[in-house]
């Protein structure tokens, strides 16, 4: 009997040491703060988050509020330092009483087992907990300093958007993460800009080190619209959206309203359906078609591996984003890729901002004699009717100057026409990076850029391009139409050509005896 007692509990501590989720279901106990002690009952995406754990060395977790995941990654620890030999966790929070919970939390835990799978600890206190197999986690308040420690097996970043100079901290703890040591950092977020939010967005683009794990208020089963509905009130309508929704807000004032960036996100974006590119970084969401017109909108990156150089291929009537790149390529092969691209396009009318590097990619796409590359005046007071509607651009032409230029004149007009297109819901973006972007893109003493460590170059190429679109190219329409009503007026007197009626709205005139009809498109 006594053996076979002694076969059972082996078989459960091997399959407790081979599955944290069952461990923690069947063994370990919680502290309620109205049930008191009870069972760890685990909900399904608590689960899942345990196995995304096992399965990957960093993770980052942007949570809602009151999902029990710090007393999940408790138990998380718990399961290491009871069936691993020398596991060293360190637990870093925005004060030492708060790392010091979750460190109490794995003490109850411990202190629940059964005989058999309990550790015997040589030291416990309210800031360690050490086993005599060598294990041990450690709580600390914030700094660089905490985290020099000797070499880490997990290292626990706890509420990771609040805690003050966690650049730092980051930095510090590489050295005692180079022997194989894992991370999780886990946090509601705290507006933008911050190593937590940095992190988060590198992750969900598949950058970096992390892997993403979201988890929305949705995901607790017991949840209904009406709790959430609470939370506006307990919280407040921004608090809530942070605490809930895990939306990041920004610190100062966003030049696009968030809700607005947060519904196109929901329900606009949507992965591509093909990623090219010698870097996987051109983005197409939908193939060119021969019966629609597109503008390309392009900024080229400095150079010096600070920002990045960007396009986008907009439908012109639809305002809808097609393709998008943003990517590190030198000035020749930007500029190659912008002549494909365009001309895959249908001869996409191409701008390019023609500030500081630009002209590089300028002149590579002249050397190859693109046709429809965007002219601007040079005294940028104006855009010529005529270089708009033929297409003809010289460089002869003193008055015209190839490219897209960016001044004090013209960055606020842009940034204007920005707005107005999402306040309007006149447009549709398909990428999550130019999303990103724009959450980042702010008013900072008056003026609209990036904050501080973030980039703006999705969001300036993809504002040129609206505003190309709304002036020059609406210029060259009335234009068009101007000669229509021209050869309408002689429809009355001379019968000399009949608007067609196929969807091209093509124009027409009978030639000869035979009445064949030619058409009229060379006179636009």
């Amino acid at each position: 009997m006594a053996e076979q007692i002694k076969d059972v509990i082996k078989q459960e501590y091997i399959r407790c040491a081979k599955d944290p989720v069952y461990f923690l279901m069947k063994y370990c106990m919680i502290q309620h703060p109205i049930r008191g002690k009870i069972p760890f009952e685990l909900y399904e995406f608590q689960q899942s988050t345990v196995r995304e754990f096992v399965d990957n060395r960093f993770n980052v977790i942007l949570k809602a509020r009151q999902l029990g995941i710090s007393t999940l990654t408790a138990g998380y620890s718990l399961w290491l330092m009871t069936f691993f030999q020398d596991k060293n966790i360190l637990v870093i929070a925005t004060k030492q009483d708060t790392a010091k919970n979750l460190v109490t939390k794995v003490r109850v835990m411990h202190a629940n087992l059964p005989s058999w799978l309990k550790q015997r600890c040589v030291e416990d206190n309210k800031l360690n907990l050490r086993y005599t197999n060598g294990s041990q986690i450690k709580a600390s308040a914030s700094g660089p300093e905490a985290a020099r420690s000797e070499a880490l097996s997990l290292l626990i970043l706890d509420e990771a958007a609040f805690i003050d100079k966690i650049d730092d901290i980051w930095t510090a703890s590489q050295q005692t993460l180079t022997t194989g040591g894992s991370c999780i950092a886990l946090s509601t977020p705290n507006g933008v800009g911050n190593w937590f939010h940095k992190t988060w967005l590198d992750a969900e683009e598949g950058r970096g080190l992390f892997n993403d794990i979201k988890l929305h208020w949705t995901v607790h089963p017991d949840r209904e619209q009406e709790w959430r509905d609470e939370q506006d009130v307990l919280l407040g309508l921004q608090g809530a959206a942070q605490e809930c929704d895990c939306d990041f807000i920004t610190s100062g004032t966003s030049v696009i309203d968030g809700v607005l960036l947060e519904k196109m996100k929901n329900d606009v974006c949507q992965d591509p359906i093909e990623k090219r590119g010698i870097d996987g970084n051109l983005w197409v969401w939908q193939p060119p078609n021969y019966t629609r017109d597109y503008i390309v909108c392009a900024d080229v990156g400095r150079g010096d591996g600070k920002d990045y150089s960007a396009f986008h291929v907009i439908d012109v009537e639809n305002v809808e984003q097609v393709a998008e790149y943003k990517g590190r390529l030198s000035t020749k092969d930007f500029g190659n890729m912008l002549v494909s691209i365009s001309t895959e396009y249908n001869d996409a009318l191409l701008i390019i901002e023609n500030n500081n590097i630009g002209w590089a990619t300028i002149q590579q796409v002249i050397d190859r004699d693109y046709p429809n590359l965007f002219y601007t005046s040079k005294d940028l007071k104006y855009v010529d009717m005529a270089h708009q509607m033929t297409n003809r651009y010289k460089q002869q032409d003193k008055n015209m100057v190839a490219g897209f230029s960016t001044t004090m004149r013209t960055r606020p007009l842009i940034i204007a026409k920005l707005e107005e297109y999402f306040r309007n819901g006149e447009v549709k973006v398909r990428s999550n990076r130019l999303i990103d972007e724009l959450f980042t893109f702010i008013y900072h003493n008056n003026r609209a850029e990036a904050m501080t460590g973030y980039n703006d170059d999705l969001v300036m190429s993809f504002a040129i391009g609206l505003w190309v679109r709304d002036t020059a190219l609406r210029l060259r329409t009335e234009g068009i139409e101007l000669v229509k009503k021209s050869l309408n007026s002689m429809l009355d007197t001379d019968g000399l050509y009949t608007p067609s009626e196929n969807k091209n709205d093509s124009w027409e005139m009978e030639i000869g005896r035979n009445k064949e009809k030619e058409g009229l498109e060379w006179l636009l």
